[in-house]
């Protein structure tokens, strides 16, 4: 929420809104070079003309946990609702890509998503679902391109080509570094790994997403709106420039590249943040890569409600909070959407509240008329206003990280982290002190919580997971999965495309922790530096 300061309230960013915005707030200020039209240059009205007045957004729903059927029947209820794409949550051992039966997994199998070891997981995972009629994003980083080519061999099982297969990858390690700490590789091979992916999907699944740049992570752990956009956007530079210098032409694989924010309940600053950081990225591809292609030069993105902001008090307030969150990313012009569930803050989501979530957007998009016309809010004096300050102020700090070498550079001393942990500091006080109010939790509390039974995931799965790993283990080509293995490290070692390989070990069945322990053994593991 906006805060005051000696009488003037502060946005998200630290920011000054005015109690009142006028004519004088945009004298000077030129329409046609900061607007443009909606699908043109610059972008800020949106990347499509016509945005949602043809279709609404894509409607996603994340989910994923316990075991791959447990999963499958959650995915075919929300299609069955009304979902138009799938976001798959994974365990934390498949982030990390161990196998479930390995000790470092021990506890942690199918609590925060789905568990995945092998290609026979996938088949299960995706079972009955039409794969060339949906679009599916997984929320995966470091292992991203094992899961992209277990999803390959899913669909050619199923008779769909590569080609028709469409989905995103998060792929975006980098803010691994910074925010959430699911990194495997130290950053140069996994930047290496990120171009080999772009070069692969170019060639052999052209309509998928090769990265999901985000900023949602960051924003969870505390980043204001204004280092949201800075710290994923300059990771978005990072990522152009290695693929650049690793031969390939901008246009190539730029318009593959998407982006992925939060949407917090700051509606106003959230729209103007949208805005900003369409035309901040306009401007990046065009003057600094010299992109050509205008679907090089368009931020595309999906959008998550606040977790963060979600509270275990009076979780039914949650309803509302996301429902404002929602209404301010697709005011904000986002491409698709996830509503978070109500009791997430408690819980994975109940069949019931993912329902619930669902039916926001179905409410937003048909019930309102928000879908009526594009960007309703282009020429409003304080919209265009937060715009020009949140861009002046995202540009500013991308600068720093520009002057402490890039990105990578950046991450090595712990900037962005710092950044981040100051501002989360000054929201933590502030929150304590009262000066920002959370409904439920520092004003307008119950005195007495009502009872919530949550969603809990069978204990047993783990045991049930391990048991199939043993099954496959028992069943596949020992021989041919040792060659297969040999032969990605020996890609590895050298400058060929590792996906290939890779992609005919997960065929003979090697698992997700075999291969990922394949790269290991040749890049090693990343070490976090301390000290800066």
């Amino acid at each position: 929420m906006a805060q005051e300061s000696g009488g003037v309230r502060h946005n998200e960013s630290g920011l000054p809104i005015e109690p009142v915005y006028g004519p004088q707030a945009l004298a000077g200020w030129d329409p046609g070079r900061r607007l443009g039209a909606p699908g043109d240059y610059p972008f800020t009205r949106g990347v499509y003309p016509s945005m949602y007045t043809g279709r609404p957004w894509t409607m996603r729903q994340y989910a994923g946990f316990g075991t791959a059927r447990e999963s499958n029947a959650r995915y075919r209820q929300l299609i069955a609702h009304g979902t138009t794409g799938l976001s798959v949550a994974f365990d934390l051992p498949t982030q990390m890509g161990h196998d479930s039966d390995t000790p470092i997994a021990a506890g942690e199998v199918g609590k925060v998503g789905v568990a995945i070891d092998s290609v026979e997981d996938m088949r299960v995972l995706f079972g009955g679902i039409p794969l060339d009629r949906v679009s599916t994003s997984m929320t995966i980083n470091a292992p991203a391109a094992l899961l992209l080519l277990l999803y390959q061999l899913v669909g050619e099982e199923e008779g769909v080509t590569a080609h028709q297969l469409k989905g995103t990858i998060q792929n975006d390690v980098l803010k691994e570094y910074i925010a959430r700490g699911t990194y495997i590789f130290p950053p140069q091979p996994s930047l290496r790994l990120i171009a080999d992916i772009f070069q692969y999907c170019r060639a052999e699944i052209p309509q998928w997403n090769t990265i999901s740049i985000s900023g949602y992570h960051m924003a969870e752990a505390g980043a204001s709106p204004a280092q949201e956009i800075t710290f994923t956007l300059a990771n978005g530079i990072e990522y152009v420039r290695t693929a650049v210098a690793a031969g390939m032409d901008v246009d190539d694989f730029a318009p593959r590249l998407s982006f992925f924010f939060v949407s917090r309940t700051t509606l106003l600053e959230e729209v103007a943040k949208f805005r900003a950081a369409r035309r901040i990225w306009a401007r990046v591809m065009r003057e600094e890569f010299g992109a050509k292609n205008p679907k090089s030069q368009m931020l595309r993105f999906h959008t998550q409600t606040a977790g963060v902001q979600l509270t275990a008090q009076q979780p039914e307030v949650n309803l509302a909070r996301v429902t404002v969150q929602a209404l301010a990313a697709v005011l904000g012009g986002t491409q698709s959407l996830h509503t978070n569930s109500f009791d997430e803050a408690i819980a994975l989501p109940t069949d019931k509240s993912a329902r619930l979530a669902l039916r926001t957007q179905q409410v937003l998009a048909y019930e309102t008329d928000v879908t009526a016309t594009v960007d309703p809010f282009a020429g409003s004096y304080a919209v265009e206003s937060m715009t020009d300050e949140l861009e002046e102020a995202a540009v500013a700090l991308m600068q720093r990280v520009e002057e402490l070498g890039g990105a990578v550079a950046a991450i090595e001393r712990g900037f962005q982290k710092d950044e981040i942990e100051r501002n989360a500091y000054r929201i933590a006080q502030e929150t304590d002190a009262g000066e920002r109010v959370v409904v439920g939790v520092n004003r307008f509390q119950l005195d007495e919580e009502e009872p919530y039974e949550p969603l809990r995931v069978d204990p047993a799965i783990e045991s049930q997971q391990i048991e199939r790993l043993a099954q496959l283990r028992s069943r596949r080509n020992r021989r041919t999965v040792t060659g297969a293995l040999d032969d990605l490290r020996k890609a590895a070692e050298g400058t060929d495309n590792v996906l290939p390989p890779m992609r005919e070990a997960l065929r003979a069945r090697a698992t997700v922790g075999e291969v990922c322990d394949a790269l290991r053994n040749v890049w090693g593991t990343y070490v976090p530096q301390t000290g800066f």
